[in-house]
């Protein structure tokens, strides 16, 4: 084995504290903390939060053309919204190493939910992306405590 991993099978260290094992029920590290088991949870959550809001950029823009034939009128300030909302996704999905990027993605759901009022199939995406957001943060939340 190359890292500090271990084979299920093995036993124990006689020096190791403990109840300081990976046998420790519920997968509380020492003092009782609940450790997620990730190697940079930091990283882990980024990448959440980064992947959400890719996500959602590359949806927003596919969704142009499906929109304009199925859902009818798309005026042009709903096209520049879906665009300029897609181009804030892909800032802030560069940038979730800063604290406020996770706060400006929710006002970025904001918005797509207020641009509901430009086209209806926007507040339909709006209410999809808000909910996968609010998971993350809830994620994000579990994770890091």
């Amino acid at each position: 084995m190359t890292g500090p991993e271990r084979r299920p099978d093995a036993r124990p260290r006689p020096d190791a504290e403990p109840g300081s094992g990976p046998e420790q029920p519920g997968g509380a590290g020492p003092g009782g903390v609940r450790r997620s088991g990730l190697r940079d949870p930091d990283r882990a959550v980024r990448g959440l939060g980064a992947g959400t809001l890719a996500l959602e950029a590359l949806v927003l823009l596919l969704a142009i053309q499906p929109i304009r034939v199925v859902g009818g009128d798309l005026s042009g300030a709903a096209i520049g919204a879906i665009v300029a909302l897609a181009v804030a996704c892909v800032v802030l999905a560069g940038m979730m190493r800063r604290g406020w990027a996770w706060h400006a993605g929710t006002v970025v759901q904001g918005l797509l939910l207020l641009s509901g009022l430009l086209h209806w199939s926007l507040l339909v995406l709006g209410v999809i992306f808000a909910l996968v957001w609010a998971y993350a943060w809830h994620v994000r939340r579990v994770i890091l405590g």
